[in-house]
């Protein structure tokens, strides 16, 4: 599956750890472009299609240690096929815009940094799953890890009631690793990437979002 559209559709991703505020800056980015009449559609990994939400469950829930890294990097995969197929290429075969929460980029810091999974092997299933297929643009909302923990800790309940507080239980220097992972992924790729300060508050954060998509795609806010 490579990248498969002569549409003018673009494929945005929002990445980081956790407690960045992704869902927030995501509605913001999508509201923002609504109001320069651009159809947009909202999405999130692990889910995005009726297949890819029954796994997220088996990845999102259960004992920290359910599944080892690399069954996670299938799993993933598994769910990121279904989603592209049913969801992002049809929409950016329509022109459309599409805005997810996390993408690939996410199984390489997750299971990559902080599993321990040789690089090389998650990018073969990649290729040997999506292609070439990468977003247009990716916004990795970076912030402290203790800032980034706080945060996720005022949510942890939420979560838990849920069930899907999986990877929050999991150690500290997981979270480091995937801090780390993340920005590491930015510097490799910095014509795809932007590394925004997710620390600031919430309107200046958005603006900064704001200001990275009107530099790559000229649109004017």
């Amino acid at each position: 599956m490579g990248r498969e559209r002569l549409s003018k559709g673009r494929f945005i991703t929002l990445e980081g750890g956790e407690g960045g505020g992704k869902s927030t800056q995501a509605e913001r980015l999508a509201l923002a472009l609504r109001d320069n009449n651009i159809e947009v559609i909202r999405t999130r990994e692990p889910g995005g299609s009726p297949a890819a939400e029954d796994i997220r469950e088996l990845l999102v829930s259960g004992a920290v240690d359910r599944w080892t890294p690399m069954a996670e990097v299938l799993l993933n995969y598994v769910a990121r096929e279904m989603h592209v197929r049913n969801t992002i290429l049809p929409a950016l075969e329509l022109g459309q815009w599409v805005i997810s929460d996390r993408f690939a980029d996410s199984t390489m810091a997750y299971q990559g940094y902080g599993g321990g999974v040789d690089a090389e092997r998650i990018d073969a299933v990649h290729k040997a799953t999506l292609g070439e297929l990468q977003p247009d643009l990716t916004l990795v909302l970076d912030l402290p890890l203790e800032q980034g923990l706080a945060r996720a800790g005022r949510r942890f309940l939420e979560k838990k009631m849920s069930g899907e507080d999986r990877y929050e239980r999991m150690e500290r220097d997981f979270h480091q690793r995937l801090r780390d992972g993340f920005l590491a992924i930015a510097a490799a790729d910095p014509a795809r990437c932007r590394v925004i300060d997710a620390g600031a508050d919430v309107d200046a954060v958005a603006a900064a979002i704001l200001a990275a998509v009107s530099e790559k795609f000229g649109v004017t806010f």
